[in-house]
């Protein structure tokens, strides 16, 4: 049994996998993997396809049968992900008329990286390919990013390249059409129960001025702060707003359970006597991002960023669910989301700062639906102006990077020839 064993490897390294499991079926053992993988999905005997909507939402298969079963099956959202992309993976974006500035990175030496010179093209959507351990985390991460994180942040001189600023690498060219550099992961965005959807996406301060501003709230003397669950006042004091207490075992992991005097949800009973729209203030946090959508439609500044979420497919989740609880793959979507907030021109009128986005391999333990939403996103900051710059190895995100380039198929057979160098697929 094997938990997603195509996660990291190069797609050439991934066929040598399935030849390994393949020998291990002649010799009469049964394998059973979870898997996302298109190539693996398609050397299955037998597949099941199980909802790919999470939550209370998944949870029953929907299909199940060999792969060409499931193409034909219009109830298997696999099979048709599977059907489409046969083909071409999607339409490729048509390539810009100008190919605009670029960031170049000269002479980069750091792990096996050897006097390496890359051209990134600014505002754009590029991949950085190549089999694993070829050296696209360090330059990537420990060269470019780290670089860019000591450039960008101070007033630097009207010319050249502070040395000290470098990481890894002779110089640097470019980096002045930027302000701004982040790396965006899976690692968790909170690590206390007290962060969730809410809080990250930068809507919660907003909705608890609107409890504040209702008549209960204004004669009880309520401000924001009574609703939050990060100050006294208006937080459980048992729980002290974290809605769970954690019951220490002697020989075992400590259990976690919903505190019983605020029933789960941080806060005391005379905050949650006020009343917005009907509901508590504990009752909004339960509310699915789907349901919020509907309640707060009158308000732009809380309704695009939950709009968001729900376009990158994270409806499911709760407002207030917090955030220790979320996988990888929903993490790194709820930060794109935050950025994709701060992307276009703000209530106020201000313009983005065009930032460069550094990804490692978004579409770990991602489904296809899901890498779909992401590409969505990606081509959203993109138009925006901004940079993303993503290592990967799913051909399908490859693909989408637009211009004339081919299938998936063509992509495989291009690496399978021995094309282990780093490479880079920029878009057009």
């Amino acid at each position: 049994m094997l938990d997603k064993p195509s996660i990291g490897p190069h797609p050439r390294d991934n066929g040598l996998l399935l030849d390994t499991l393949g020998r291990l079926e002649c010799g009469g053992s049964t394998i059973v993997v979870v898997e996302r993988d298109e190539e693996t999905i398609r050397g299955a005997e037998h597949v099941i396809d199980l909802d790919p909507s999470a939550g209370t939402r998944g949870g029953r298969i929907v299909a199940q049968g060999s792969a060409e079963e499931l193409m034909d099956n219009p109830d298997s959202p696999t099979g048709r992900f599977l059907a489409r992309v046969s083909g071409r993976i999607s339409p490729a974006r048509p390539a810009p008329e100008d190919a605009g500035d670029w960031l170049v990175v000269r002479g980069a030496r750091l792990n096996n990286l050897n006097d390496l010179t890359a051209r990134i093209p600014l505002g754009r959507f590029t991949c950085v390919i190549g089999a694993s351990g070829s050296g696209k985390s360090t330059l990537v991460r420990d060269v470019l990013v780290a670089s860019l994180e000591g450039l960008l942040p101070a007033e630097q001189p009207a010319s050249g390249t502070p040395r000290s600023a470098l990481k890894g690498c002779k110089g640097s060219i470019g980096w002045r059409g930027l302000t701004r550099v982040l790396a965006v992961d899976q690692t968790p965005i909170g690590k206390t129960p007290r962060s969730c959807p809410a809080t990250s996406v930068g809507v919660w301060d907003r909705i608890r001025k609107l409890f504040a501003a209702t008549t209960e709230a204004r004669i009880q003397g309520f401000g924001p702060a009574r609703f939050s669950f990060n100050t006294h006042g208006g937080r459980c004091p048992v729980c002290e707003g974290q809605g769970v207490q954690r019951l220490e075992m002697s020989f075992l992991p400590d259990v976690r359970m919903p505190c019983k005097t605020c029933g789960g949800t941080g806060f005391d009973r005379e905050t949650r006597e006020v009343r917005y729209l009907g509901l508590d203030i504990g009752q909004v946090l339960a509310l699915p991002v789907d349901e919020a959508v509907e309640r707060f439609g009158a308000h732009p500044a809380i309704h695009h960023p939950l709009t968001l979420l729900q376009d990158v497919g994270l409806g499911y989740l709760n407002l207030g669910q917090s955030s220790p609880t979320h996988s990888g793959a929903e993490a790194q979507r709820i930060k794109l989301v935050t950025e994709l907030a701060k992307a276009y021109p703000s209530l106020d009128g201000n313009s983005p700062r065009p930032t460069l986005y550094g990804l490692d391999e978004p579409t770990v333990g991602l489904h296809m639906a899901d890498v779909k939403q992401l590409v969505w996103v990606l081509h959203r900051l993109v138009d925006a102006r901004h940079t993303v710059l993503a290592i990967e190895h799913d051909l399908s995100l490859i693909a989408e990077t637009g211009g004339d380039l081919p299938t998936a198929t063509a992509l495989r057979g291009w690496l399978d020839r021995g094309n282990r160098s780093v490479g880079m697929v920029p878009s057009g």
